[in-house]
């Protein structure tokens, strides 16, 4: 797969998964947990409390790891591999953007003063499970 290829299928994959995987450090082992993303691009973004372990482990050590888009349905699943940066996003316009009637389990609102958004910034990117091909990386 050319670079060009490996990208469309990469964007094709954010734009129909949102539920993956998001492992962080905690003190020096991984922590993961399921969560909900959103993405511009290949910047994710996802909805998360500042009271949170996330946000104590963000100021820690930013790095991150993502595993979003395997569909379960056996070998051959294309799904992304994601390294990168975390960082916190209070921009109104990110939360608003970001907010859904979901999120009413866990905030208040829009306007919860806990409500903080975790911008994942990409490092690396590899498709993975491509049926009969290597991964592949994504030039970023």
């Amino acid at each position: 797969m050319n670079q060009e290829e490996v990208k469309k299928e990469a964007l094709k994959i954010l734009e129909n998964s949102y539920v993956g995987t998001l492992a962080t450090i905690k003190g020096d082992k991984p922590h993961s947990r399921y969560m909900t993303f959103f993405n511009d691009d290949f910047t994710l973004y996802t909805a998360t409390s500042k009271k949170t372990q996330k946000v104590d482990e963000l100021e820690a050590n930013p790095h991150a790891h993502i595993l979003l888009g395997y569909d379960g349905e056996g070998i051959g699943d294309s799904f992304l591999e994601i390294e990168g940066s975390m960082s916190l996003n209070d921009d109104r316009e990110m939360i608003d953007k970001v907010w859904n009637e979901h999120l009413e389990g866990w905030f208040e609102g829009p306007d919860d003063p806990n409500l903080t958004i975790l911008a994942i910034k990409p490092t690396r990117v590899r498709l993975m499970n491509k049926k009969g091909q290597e991964p592949q990386s994504l030039e970023l």
